[in-house]
């Protein structure tokens, strides 16, 4: 079992645990921001159900009918988390409003006061790991639990602090107040998560940072060749593809052009993990005024004189 799917595992596990917990205590409290607690934490779960089973179904190989790899159901189950967490926002504000509408009274203010903050401890420690082998693996889907965890952390304090207010002024309404409170900030997290996850089922270009890697790793080769164009780059996943062709001097013999190409190839994959190039070759055309051009049609002349 690979690192992505163990810490997925553990992601099911702990959702687990802590709806059961927020559930058990919400019901017996009568607060609604526990409940809605509670409901985030069931989107939390099929998230989590999601990510394990589409980081197992990522790594699978490319094969005939997928020749790029299944690296783009992680980008699949990242917009499906974003969308259940709006879900999850409505039903916490609904609640919310119910209970804005229909006041009672909170019982056992402390117990909820514990639970909440005993479960902003769990995710925070699981969110963690769980986003450190997310970035190692460079796996959107385990990103996106890792930020559904870690919007659970915030919430939970936010519940928790909520709480503890009523336990101390006595007033009640505060309750539905941060529950609503709670849905806009989890509202705020979708956005960037569906904007993250859906963007590279579009091809979208990668980061400028990682173009400018590329563009130096081809640039320190700039003296054996006359220029390069149409560099096109993509993410499916975590494998990044790079494409680009590249122009050489019309003397450049075929080996020779294909070895510096292997070079610049294998630079730039050092440079960004999980990075797959492909470089087409070109010869330059005779009116090409480029140094190396220019250089070799100087030696030319040298030698008939």
């Amino acid at each position: 079992m690979n690192a992505k799917v163990k810490v997925a595992r553990l992601s099911l596990l702990s959702n687990t645990s802590l709806i059961i917990m927020k559930l058990i205590v919400g019901l017996f409290t009568g607060s609604v921001s526990i409940i809605s607690e509670a409901i985030h934490s069931t989107m939390d779960l099929l998230a989590a159900i999601i990510a394990f089973f589409c980081v197992r179904i990522s790594d699978k190989p490319a094969d005939d009918t997928h020749p790029y790899g299944h690296g783009k159901v992680e980008n699949i189950s990242g917009v499906i988390e974003a969308l259940l967490i709006f879900i999850a926002s409505v039903l916490i504000i609904i609640e919310a409003v119910k209970k804005i509408i229909n006041p009672s009274e909170i019982e056992s203010v402390g117990v909820g006061f514990i639970v909440m903050f005993i479960s902003a401890a769990v995710n925070f420690v699981v969110s963690k790991k769980i986003y450190k082998v997310a970035k190692q693996e460079d796996s959107i889907a385990l990103e996106a639990d890792a930020l559904h965890l870690k919007a659970d952390v915030y919430t939970s304090l936010g519940v928790g602090s909520g709480l503890l207010l009523i336990w101390v002024t006595g007033l009640n309404y505060l309750d539905p107040i941060v529950a609503i409170l709670v849905a806009i900030f989890i509202l705020k997290e979708a956005l960037e998560l569906l904007k993250a996850a859906f963007n590279p089922l579009l091809d979208v270009k990668l980061s400028d940072g990682e173009i400018e890697i590329i563009k130096d790793t081809i640039n320190k080769y700039a003296s054996v060749f006359c220029n390069y164009h149409d560099l096109k780059t993509r993410k499916s996943g975590r494998i990044k593809y790079i494409d680009l062709h590249l122009v050489f001097p019309e003397n450049k013999s075929i080996k020779e052009a294909h070895d510096i190409c292997d070079k610049i190839e294998a630079n730039i994959e050092e440079a960004l993990k999980y990075a797959e190039v492909m470089i087409h070759l070109e010869s330059s055309e005779k009116e090409c005024n480029c140094l190396q051009c220019k250089s070799q049609c100087t030696l030319k002349i040298d030698t008939i004189n």
